[in-house]
């Protein structure tokens, strides 16, 4: 029978059925190796814990610490039915309060002696205005001699992340009897990387983040078990970006004096130098026989639909057809009106009064009437259509082309990547792919998080756009700033602009009885977020009465949601009270203001997206972001972070500081499990970038990594089982 390797040892043979079991269910950790991939989240020295003088309320804490003092109060009469053993533990830094009720009193009583030291752990509460734990799980800490003592407090303590079932010195402890087998660890970095950068060798690493002696031996450790994070992800992306240039496509070059030029001739504006740099890239890319994939980034405004555009019309131009996926109804509708006007009469290719060069731009979503459907998928599957824009109805197996030759993706954190495959999957060839998003990405996010792309960037605004003035509205501390904010949008009303306000809830749940999560920081969280037809009737009824306001939700019939844009987009509304569907790609130059309730309930990106929508003509934006939280929340400072700058790759770097990295990767790349556990991709840049390199340059020379079975066994390690063609399909 073939030995199991030493790190694949399911974790109940080592540990015990109850143990394992514990682990797999609290922590998701199965085998030996996963175990060991459970790194510590800090190390305490001797009152370097979580300090006592500054525990945080309601959190699951870990305190080293000593018994200063240790009472018994009997209650409920003198037979002593009802006891209670209190504890007074300290650190130097201040004291915390232990309580053992009822029949968990004898152990502690005993255990627990003035001068003991020991290991803490439990959930920190308040009672009677003092923080306490209560029925703490604990372990002694016990030396033979002073000199023992001695050694144990110059130690570092793991602490692990940990779970009420499974406390950090159970998860230590479980570690101890399985850190012999990381010496059989196998190790996915070439010998030669690893001696070139001066990095250690992989057991010695596990035993080092694990066990360390000194606060250097943490730092050796995490720097080569980053390595290993950063490299094994950069080849995944190599070899799925290797993949790509196999592919055969067809190589699609505009046609001299075709529909481009004639496109390019009736623009009124001439295209920014960015506009112009990046349009050069595709373009180059559209021309070789292997497939384009390439991520579009633009600031909000930036003219990526135009880019997008012109690169469409070169592949109708070369006598193929394009397609541009959008992740909502409103937005395929929007993008569908837009690039129709944009075209004027090259867009009614078939149609009496078309240009001699048109071509036909269908419509395709979910909602269409059958006679329409029928005759949008004829246009496609004939070639009429050169351009499609759609939904993922776009996606379903009954839609044809005649010869697909590029797909443009809208907002590509809306779409995982099985959805992108599908669409590419149309074509006699693998497509071109241009995936476009408005959400700034740091570079090596963009590196990390999409890195099988190639990167293009606008970062300039056209001309002509107006800047947007943003502020933080205290609803709660400054009613009269809320009052204020209302006479503002009728202000620009009587200018003859528009207003948008944003709610974070419909407000026709069924349920309307849910409370928000409670929250010991503000009645503001513990009420349920403002609503859309909550806030459009009293709007209509108060502050902006008699002026012409109107809703728009998801929940709404397409029909009734286009006619609602419509009637906005060509001036009939004075306000637009809507959720989150206005996010992205809704263009409406006239709108100049935008009042977002419960501001403090959206993330930051999201509301930089939200603003974009304002300030898109010549005339100023204004963005009025309305909250109740206290000044001194995390809520407020984010809001003010928004409120100080209109960098968004400076606000996306604010974001994920504030949010667990794996969350970023989770979402976006769904080939890739949130594998992050000491990568950090806003701290390491560095390492990421020469990760990146160094595995681009290995997958050139090994692209099936024969000669790299570490590796090998990494890579399947880290992408689930399910998603392993994944990476083969390109």
């Amino acid at each position: 029978m073939e030995r199991v390797p030493a790190l694949d040892e399911p974790l109940k043979k080592s540990l015990g059925p109850a143990t394992a079991k514990v682990m797999a269910e609290a922590l998701d950790l199965h085998t030996v190796g996963d175990l060991l991939h459970h790194y510590p989240r800090r190390y305490a020295e001797r009152g370097e814990l979580t300090t006592l003088a500054d525990l945080p309320l309601d959190e699951h804490v870990t305190v080293v610490a000593q018994v200063a003092d240790a009472r018994v109060h009997t209650f409920n009469g003198s037979k002593g039915r009802g006891q209670r053993l209190e504890v007074t533990i300290t650190d130097g830094s201040g004291r915390l309060q232990l309580v053992f009720f009822g029949k968990g009193v004898h152990k502690p009583h005993h255990d627990l002696l003035p001068g003991t030291r020991a290991m803490f752990a439990g959930k920190v509460s308040l009672f009677n205005r003092r923080l306490q734990l209560a029925h703490p799980s604990y372990e002694l800490l016990r030396g033979d001699s002073e000199e023992a003592v001695d050694v144990w407090a110059g130690a570092l303590i793991p602490i692990y992340p940990a779970t009420t079932k499974l406390e950090s010195w159970k998860i230590a402890k479980a570690v101890d009897a399985v850190l012999p087998s990381a010496v059989d660890a196998v190790d996915p970095l070439p010998d030669a990387l690893r001696e070139g950068r001066g990095l250690a060798e992989l057991p010695d690493a596990l035993r080092l983040i694990h066990r360390p002696r000194t606060k250097a031996d943490i730092a050796t450790a995490r720097e080569r078990l980053k390595w290993d994070e950063a490299f094994v992800l950069q080849v995944a992306l190599a070899r799925r970006r290797h993949a790509d240039t196999q592919l055969p496509a067809v190589a699609r070059r505009p046609a001299p004096d075709g529909i481009l030029d004639a496109f390019d001739a009736k623009l009124p504006f001439t295209l920014t130098e960015g506009q112009q740099n990046v349009s050069k890239e595709i373009f180059d890319d559209l021309a070789t026989e292997h497939p384009m994939h390439r991520l579009l980034q633009g600031e909000v405004g930036s003219g990526k639909t135009m880019v997008a555009l012109r690169a469409m019309l070169a592949v109708v131009d070369s006598g193929g057809q394009a397609a541009m996926l959008a992740p909502t109804e409103v937005l395929a509708q929007q993008h569908h009106r837009s690039v129709t006007e944009m075209m004027g009469e090259l867009a009614e290719g078939g149609m009496l009064g078309g240009a001699e060069r048109a071509t036909k731009v269908v419509l395709l979503t979910g909602s269409m009437g059958t006679a329409a459907r029928r005759q949008a998928l004829l246009d496609l599957v004939t070639g009429e259509a050169g351009l499609v824009i759609g939904t993922h109805a776009l996606i379903e197996d009954k839609v044809r082309f005649h010869d697909l030759g590029l797909v443009v993706v809208d907002e590509q954190h809306r779409f995982g990547v099985e959805q992108r495959d599908a669409l590419r999957g149309k074509g006699k060839q693998p497509p071109h792919l241009l995936v476009m998003t408005a959400t700034p990405i740091p570079r090596t996010v963009a590196m990390t998080v999409f890195g099988d792309l190639e990167t293009s960037v606008l970062d300039q605004l056209p001309a002509g756009r107006s800047p947007i003035a943003s502020h933080v509205v205290p609803a709660a501390d400054k009613p009269h700033f809320l009052a204020r904010a209302w006479e503002r949008v009728r202000e620009e009303v009587g200018k003859g602009h528009q207003a948008y306000v944003v709610c974070p809830r419909i407000g026709d749940e069924e349920d309307q009885k849910k409370k928000s999560r409670p929250s010991a920081a503000d009645e503001a969280e513990k009420r349920p977020p403002l609503a859309v037809l909550d806030v459009a009737e009293k709007l209509g009824a108060g502050p902006l009465a008699g002026l012409r306001i109107a809703v728009l939700h998801g929940r709404m019939h397409p029909d009734d949601k286009d006619d609602v844009m419509r009637r906005f987009a060509a001036g009939e509304l004075d306000v637009l009270v809507a959720t989150t569907v206005i996010e992205v790609g809704v263009n409406v130059p006239n709108a100049t203001a935008m009042v977002i309730m419960d501001a403090d309930r959206f993330g930051v990106s999201q509301l930089h997206q939200l603003r974009g929508r304002v300030g898109r003509g010549s005339a100023p934006g204004l963005c009025l972001l309305v909250s109740e939280m206290p000044e001194a929340t995390p809520a407020r400072q984010r809001l003010g972070a928004v409120a100080a700058t209109l960098d968004g790759f400076e606000l996306s770097r604010i974001d994920l500081e504030q949010r667990r990295e794996g969350d970023v990767l989770g979402q976006a790349q769904s080939g890739v499990r949130s594998s992050l556990r000491v990568l950090t991709v806003i701290d390491d840049e560095e390492v990421i970038a020469a990760a990146r390199e160094e595995a681009t340059a290995l997958v050139l020379s090994d692209p099936d990594l024969t000669a790299h079975p570490g590796l090998r066994t990494a890579l399947d390690a880290l992408l689930d089982k399910d998603r392993e063609e994944y990476l083969e399909k390109g």
